[in-house]
């Protein structure tokens, strides 16, 4: 009888080791495998939105049309939290680390730097990017269709050859274009380079400076046009976007038009882009986030693109350079001629 009872005893004591380790594989998996359909109910649900700069006007709408959104899937505001860098590398680690607490059901990261900072601290709560223009050329995601890193988002990859195109069917004249940005800036250089290849594709003559804070921004502008560019191109670069204002107050008063690549760059003075709607694409990510939220894994959520919304114009520009250079040839864009709605900024 004594040997039964033992045997009974081991049988149920391997019984309740191997319970106790498949408990213990499904709570990891829990934990760990974002492939789960249970994640957070939409009231306990907490989100950290996170811009290196909120005082640039894009970036500030791209993180408003973040939480719009989410508030309009039914998330609750006081659990989303906003937090501002104010433009300096270090105040953003020092944010990017404290939310990576395991308090968060997912961090919405605005722009390149805010993503690199979590992606490169190996974080596992899941990133939803916003407005990346190159991921994979800034190490945030190795392929855009099977996302890694705990991260997926939205980019706004630069029609740099459209824009140029557009260009120069406003100001059909142009023969040399100057480009202006900051070595430090992984999108602006990515942004360069995309339109190097596409002049050098079409013959056009071309200049390249660079800058290393906002305060260069002016001198740098003045040196391309003593070189004689007739055009600048500004792209999605943060440095140059803080000092744009006296890029453009130089190009105005040489009636040298300036294009670029962000609408509120056109809101701050440029004359012409071809744009996203900020907000648009801020609320895209959050339904990528929400995508998630309902129990859709990570790696299953590619990547995507957002297209052109609109041409955004600068009318007051356009007359200003008109003024200082009657002869120039400006030709104002129409939905036909650039193939897009035209947003007008007066």
């Amino acid at each position: 009888m004594t040997k039964v009872i033992k045997k009974v005893l081991s049988v149920l004591m391997a019984v309740a080791v191997i319970a106790a380790v498949f408990a213990g594989c499904s709570s990891n998996s829990s934990n760990n495998d974002n492939s789960s359909s249970e994640r957070a109910s939409k009231d306990a649900a907490k989100f950290a939105v996170v811009a290196m700069d909120g005082s640039n006007g894009a970036f500030k709408d791209m993180a408003d049309g973040i939480i719009d959104e989410l508030v309009a899937k039914g998330y609750k505001k006081d659990n989303i939290v906003f937090k501002d860098a104010q433009g300096d590398a270090t105040s953003l680690s020092t944010i990017i680390n404290s939310l990576d607490d395991g308090s968060y059901s997912a961090i919405l990261t605005v722009g390149t730097q805010a993503t690199q900072t979590l992606v490169n601290i190996k974080s596992e709560t899941p990133c939803f990017f916003c407005a990346v223009s190159a991921p994979v050329q800034a190490g945030i995601i190795t392929d855009m269709n099977k996302p890694d890193k705990f991260a997926t988002g939205t980019s706004n990859a630069i029609p740099v050859s459209d824009i140029v195109k557009m260009g120069l069917q406003i100001t059909p004249n142009v023969k040399k274009w100057g480009l202006i940005y900051s070595e430090s800036q992984v999108n602006a250089k990515n942004t360069v380079d995309s339109a190097v290849k596409y002049f050098k594709g079409i013959g056009a003559q071309y200049e390249i400076a660079t800058v290393d804070t906002a305060n260069d921004v002016k001198s740098s502008t003045e040196i391309l046009l003593k070189k004689g560019c007739d055009a600048v191109f500004v792209p999605n670069d943060q440095i140059v976007q803080q000092g744009v204002e006296s890029l453009v107050s130089v190009c105005n008063e040489a009636g040298v038009p300036t294009y670029c690549s962000s609408a509120t760059t056109v809101k701050s003075g440029c004359l012409a882009t071809l744009a996203i709607d900020d907000k648009g694409i801020g609320a895209k990510t959050a339904d990528m986030c929400v995508e998630y939220m309902q129990g859709k894994a990570l790696e299953n959520i590619p990547s995507i693109v957002v297209s052109v919304d609109y041409c955004t114009y600068n009318s007051t520009t356009a007359a200003a350079l008109q003024k200082a250079n009657p002869t120039l040839k400006l030709v104002t864009p129409t939905e036909k001629s650039v193939g897009q709605k035209i947003n007008e900024i007066k």
